[in-house]
């Protein structure tokens, strides 16, 4: 019972923190030294990167109509263009796909730090007050997907590489970066939701590949029951981020992550000096 109520409180974190610019990394791992998950480490680490999939769900359901090229309510030229976004998404999620596949282990073993996360959070936490500061008072350049450009799209998807150093946020890194390209909030959004799909099921696939199927039941449950609080808690933090985008900038997220950052920073690090 106690475990299925931490795996409830990890799911709603999860759910949030995944499309908000502020890193789930972040929050899963002082949630983990907080009230940690019995299950033993490699689970946890396989449990973190699979509820994900509940969050993809989450976009899948919101916007299935947009990305599917097969609906009968669509024209020709309709499905042509829900095409061009699988290409622009694909196109983006090349830099993180080569990274991710060459350099996971790597990157686990020597960037997953509690004080890197710290750094990270911080860092980012600044990048987007600076941005936005810089880009106050300028009409963005670009605020439809067809504007979108193959050079464009491998700059964000370096950022979303970027992102696979633990504490960046996969949102947040590919919202500064699209930032920076003069695009529209609303639409460096909706872009890092469309990334999120293939880089997150490519994620999962690669963490349950390398843990193996050999749970136990009570490890089944835990996963799905993470899944489906994910799931249901991304849909409303989606449509929250795209409700509150429309009349206010990410600064308010940068100010977070520095919080937060500094909070790791002395929550992890003081022991460690002391």
């Amino acid at each position: 019972m106690i475990e299925a109520l931490k795996t409830i409180i990890f799911g709603i974190v999860e759910g949030i923190t995944e499309w908000l610019p502020i890193s789930s990394t972040g929050h899963l791992i002082l949630l983990d030294s907080i009230m940690p998950l019995q299950q033993g480490n490699d689970f946890f680490k396989m449990f973190e990167v699979v509820i994900q999939l509940g969050a993809i769900l989450a976009v899948v359901v919101i916007y299935f109509h947009k990305l599917n090229p097969f609906s009968p309510r669509k024209t020709k030229k309709q499905k042509l263009f829900t095409i061009q976004i699988w290409i622009k998404v694909l196109i983006g999620s090349i830099p993180a796909g080569i990274v991710g596949v060459l350099f996971n282990d790597f990157i686990e073993a020597k960037l997953g730090s509690e004080l890197v996360i710290a750094a990270t959070l911080i860092i980012y936490g600044v990048l987007f007050i600076v941005v936005e500061n810089y880009q106050k008072g300028r009409k963005p350049r670009v605020t439809e997907m067809s504007q979108l450009t193959v050079p464009m799209i491998l700059f964000i998807g370096v950022f979303q590489m970027l992102a696979l150093i633990p504490g960046t946020s996969r949102s947040g890194a590919t919202i500064v970066g699209a930032l920076m390209l003069g695009i529209s909030r609303g639409l460096a959004a909706e872009y890092t939701f469309f990334l999120a799909i293939p880089a997150m099921f490519g994620a999962s696939a690669l963490r349950l590949f390398k843990f193996g199927l050999n749970f136990t039941g009570m490890q089944v449950f835990l996963l799905l029951l993470g899944t489906a609080v994910s799931f249901i808690v991304s849909v409303l933090a989606i449509k929250f981020l795209l409700k509150y985008i429309q009349n206010h900038d990410f600064k308010v997220f940068g100010y977070y992550r520095i919080v937060l950052g500094v909070i790791v920073l002395l929550y992890f690090g003081l022991p460690m000096v002391l």
